[in-house]
């Protein structure tokens, strides 16, 4: 049955393999499962809203279907768990697949959900597919949910049927309702905006010559973390750089590698979407064999399991010396990755290293426009007190566009949320109400009792309204 296909969506016998091995490697149970029990599970998340929801509208589609449905969590925690069929029911309390159990490969070796968590891909386990053969009885199909905005692996829909029983479009559901409640909790989320969808871009970092370098003019913090990665380059360590999102951590491998490697040549290589790795594997990891050049594996925590276990087996047999990997925080690195990396290093957040932020703005005002730029003291101070959750991204995002508009940077050259600091996340009406206050107050002269009378609401309101959003214009 391994590598059989349906639809092109079914699991590949590489990715089964690779699975089976994982779980031995775990030390996954053979004959029954046993997973961890973790107790009461958290129902009151926007995610377990979201995906119940999607659920329960599922089932009265497939009320006389012997199929389970299941919500779970990124580490594999069924969350909630909707089935009528009561043989199936019983069935699978007797496997413990029941909501605050762990199944996770870890846990069950190679089953639906945890392949699908693995991979960050839609899975289907059949019948004997599945490593332990207290499971063979079941089909299982599973499809990963990303949050929409960030791209984090959130958890997964699976559907559980009997094994004799035909699939389908088992698989296919799976993924319907693993969209539906990614688009639900978009929807749901406050305003918030999707993330374009990765494309695995793979590009040299800089230009040696021409590209400047603001390190000297950054704080200890930042000084401190380019020393460590520098000394780890300099002995020959494979390096790993953590920290938040947007922090930095590329720029600080580039400037590192800028001075003890000079004549290198850098790559970056950002994850392309789960079902694109092999080709995006394939584009570029010949490049750690050539001499001079050093590739910078980005965001290596969204890799699936196998690609990294890939990537990892290429390196072992090329040179370790010639890759660098970022992510989030060390224990997001895969497994077979974090064996290779010999050193971590920490990023801080830019909202830790304020004194960072002007230095860095008048730096991104340089290299995106090649003039002089400069920003008045309103301006500064409100780029200083922004505690910019987005980090140094956020920051040159928002240089870059004020930068566009005047080569001198005022306050009302700002994008509105970086004028004001509610607690709160806004709804899109209180918004586009917060921008039109920020948008009348910053222009040249105008009081808040002249912002309240072009807005057409009381003084009193408008002193209100300020306080809420935490407008802070001048």
């Amino acid at each position: 049955m391994i590598g059989d296909d349906i639809g092109g969506l079914a699991v590949a016998a590489p990715r089964l393999s690779a699975s089976w091995h994982r779980s031995e490697t775990y030390g996954a149970p053979l004959d029954a499962v046993s997973p961890a029990f973790t107790g009461s599970v958290d129902d009151e998340s926007l995610f377990y809203t979201c995906g119940h929801e999607v659920l329960e509208g599922l089932q009265t589609g497939l009320f006389d279907e012997p199929v389970s449905l299941m919500l779970t969590d990124a580490d594999g925690i069924v969350l909630s768990r909707i089935c009528h069929e009561r043989p199936l029911a019983r069935s699978l309390d007797s496997s413990y697949l029941a909501p605050g159990f762990a199944f996770s490969e870890r846990e069950a070796g190679t089953n639906g959900l945890g392949l699908a968590l693995a991979d960050r891909i839609p899975s289907l386990v059949r019948g004997d597919e599945h490593y332990c053969t207290g499971l063979h009885g079941y089909t299982c199909a599973a499809a990963p949910i990303l949050d929409p905005v960030t791209s984090d692996l959130l958890g997964s829909i699976n559907l559980t049927t009997w094994s004799e029983k035909s699939e389908g479009l088992l698989l296919a559901l799976a993924q319907t309702a693993a969209g539906h409640t990614a688009a639900l909790m978009l929807a749901r989320g406050r305003g918030a905006r999707p993330r374009p969808t990765p494309r695995g871009e793979v590009f040299r970092v800089h230009d040696w010559a021409h590209a400047p370098d603001p390190s000297d003019r950054l704080s200890s913090s930042w000084r401190g973390a380019l020393a460590e990665v520098e000394a780890a380059l300099v002995s020959g360590a494979c390096v790993g750089v953590v920290g938040e999102p947007g922090v930095g951590k590329t720029a600080l491998l580039a400037a590192a590698l800028r001075r003890t490697r000079p004549r290198d040549r850098v790559l970056h290589a950002r994850p392309p979407g789960a079902r694109d790795t092999e080709a995006w594997l394939a584009l570029w990891s010949p490049e750690l064999r050539k001499p001079d050049t050093h590739v910078i594996a980005g965001r290596v925590h969204e890799l699936p399991a196998w690609t990294a276990h890939e990537l990892s087996g290429i390196v072992r047999d090329g040179a370790p010396r010639a890759l660098s990997i970022t992510a989030p925080e060390p224990s997001a690195v895969p497994d077979p990755l974090a064996r290779l990396v010999d050193v971590v290093v920490e990023v801080p957040a830019l909202r830790h290293r304020n004194t960072d932020v002007m230095p860095l703005a008048e730096h991104f005002a340089e290299r995106t426009h090649r003039r002089d730029v400069r920003f008045t003291p309103a301006a500064a101070r409100a780029l200083r007190a922004f505690p910019w959750p987005g980090n140094a991204e956020q920051l040159f995002r928002t240089v870059r566009e004020a930068a566009g508009r005047s080569t001198v940077i005022d306050v009302k050259h700002l994008p509105p949320e970086v004028l004001s600091h509610s607690p709160a996340t806004l709804t899109r009406i209180e918004s586009l109400e917060r921008d039109e206050i920020v948008r009348c107050i910053t222009e040249r002269g105008m009081s808040v009792t002249q912002t309240a009378d072009a807005l057409g609401i009381s003084r009193a309101t408008a002193y209100r309204r300020i306080s809420r959003y935490g407008i802070r214009a001048r």
